[in-house]
C-alpha cells in the first residue's frame, strides 16, 4: 500500500503541484490580456443607461408631435391668441376650443350704403338657441363706431330642413368700406365674431336736383303724426299708410301728397345717426304719381325697404322739387 502512494505523489509532482507551469512569454500576455479586458469593460457604457436614454428621446419626440398636432400655431386651448395674431384679419368662421361654432357667408357683391344678404350656418345642437334671442351688432375698424344691424330674434324653430340654425339669414346696411366686425350675441350676451370686408359703395346715382343744402333744412323735431285713414306724415302736406308696419324687410307704402299735380315722385331717405343718404324705394329713386286717393291730390303705392334702424328723414320730391321732409323713428 506504501509502495501506491509514493508512487501516486511522484505521479502528481511531475504534473501541476510541483515546477514552473507558466514561461514568461505566457505570463505576459496573460498579464496583456487582463489588462486589454478590463479597460474595454471600464469604456463600454451601462446598457441600463442607454436604454434609460432611449425611452427620454422617445417620450419627449412624442410630446411634441402631439403639442403641434393638438394646438394649431397662433393659439391657445384651440382660441386665437390675441398677442401674435391680427385682430382684424378677415374670417368668416369663429371658433372656440378649436371647434368651429358658425360661420357667416356674406353677399359676394357686399358694397357699403346699401342692405345685402348674409348667412349664417351655426354648427352647436338647436337647444343652445332655441328660446334665445340672437341680435348683430357691427363695429367699424376705422371710426370704432357700433351700431345694433340685426334687431334681436327669438329662435322658436330650427332652419327649414335643418335640425340646427345651419341657415340662419339676415339682411342689412353698414354705411362705410373697410373691415366690420360682426358679433353676433344670445339674450344679450356675446355668442362670438367674425370680421368682414366691406368693399366701397358705388356712385348712387342721386338725381341732379337733389342737393346737400337740403339736408342741412330737416327739422328733428317735427316727426310725422298719424292722421285719418291711418296716414302717418305731415298732415295735409303728406303721409304713407305702411309707415307704422316693421319696415326693415320688404313692406308696402302708400304716399300721399295733397296740393300738387306732379307727375313723379322722387323719395330720397336720411339717416341721422351715420349721416348717410339711401334709397328706400325697391325699385330706383322715383316713381309715378297717381290722381286722388283717400283725400289727397296724388299718391302713388311702392314697395320700401328701410336700410336700417334709427331716426329717418324722408325728402319727397314733386317733379323734382323739394316737396316735404317726413320723419320717423324706425325701429323695426
Amino acid at each position: 500500500m506504501e509502495n501506491k502512494l509514493k508512487n501516486l505523489r511522484r505521479a502528481m509532482n511531475s504534473t501541476t503541484h510541483k515546477g514552473h507551469h507558466f514561461t514568461e512569454i505566457q505570463k505576459n500576455n496573460i498579464r496583456r490580456a487582463t489588462r486589454t479586458e478590463a479597460s474595454f469593460r471600464r469604456d463600454r457604457p451601462n446598457k441600463y443607461l442607454i436604454f434609460s436614454l432611449i425611452i427620454a428621446a422617445v417620450s419627449i419626440f412624442i410630446l411634441l408631435i402631439s403639442t403641434e398636432v393638438m394646438i394649431p400655431p397662433g393659439t391657445s386651448n384651440g382660441n386665437t391668441d390675441e398677442s401674435t395674431v391680427d385682430q382684424w384679419e378677415v374670417r368668416h368662421e369663429y371658433r372656440e376650443n378649436n371647434q368651429i361654432l358658425f360661420n357667416v357667408y356674406p353677399d359676394p357683391q357686399l358694397t357699403a350704403g346699401k342692405p345685402f344678404g348674409y348667412l349664417f350656418s351655426f354648427r352647436e345642437p338647436f337647444e343652445t338657441y332655441e328660446g334665445k334671442e340672437l341680435s348683430i351688432n357691427a363695429y367699424n375698424k376705422k371710426t370704432g363706431e357700433r351700431m345694433l344691424v340685426s334687431p334681436p330674434q327669438k329662435i322658436t324653430a330650427p332652419s327649414p330642413g335643418y335640425v340646427s340654425l345651419q341657415r340662419f339669414t339676415t339682411t342689412f346696411l353698414v354705411p362705410y368700406s373697410g373691415l366690420w366686425k360682426y358679433e353676433v350675441l344670445l339674450n344679450g350676451k356675446v355668442y362670438g365674431d367674425v370680421i368682414v370686408s366691406v368693399s366701397e359703395k358705388p356712385e348712387d346715382n342721386l338725381p341732379e336736383f337733389v342737393q346737400e343744402s337740403d339736408y342741412e333744412q330737416i327739422n328733428w323735431d317735427r316727426k310725422a303724426t298719424a292722421f285719418g285713414h291711418n296716414i302717418i306724415g305731415n298732415k295735409n302736406k303728406s303721409g304713407v299708410i305702411g309707415a307704422d308696419m316693421p319696415s326693415l324687410t320688404n313692406q308696402k307704402w302708400m304716399w300721399h301728397l295733397w296740393g300738387t299735380d306732379a307727375k313723379e315722385l322722387t323719395v330720397v331717405g336720411y339717416h341721422r345717426e351715420t349721416g348717410t343718404v339711401h334709397p328706400v324705394l325697391n325699385n330706383g329713386w322715383t316713381i309715378d304719381l297717381a290722381g286722388e286717393h283717400n283725400g289727397a291730390d296724388a299718391h302713388a303705392v311702392s314697395s320700401v325697404k328701410i336700410p336700417m334702424q334709427g331716426e329717418w328723414a324722408i325728402l319727397l320730391y314733386a317733379d323734382g322739387e323739394l316737396f316735404d321732409v317726413l320723419v320717423y323713428d324706425i325701429e323695426e
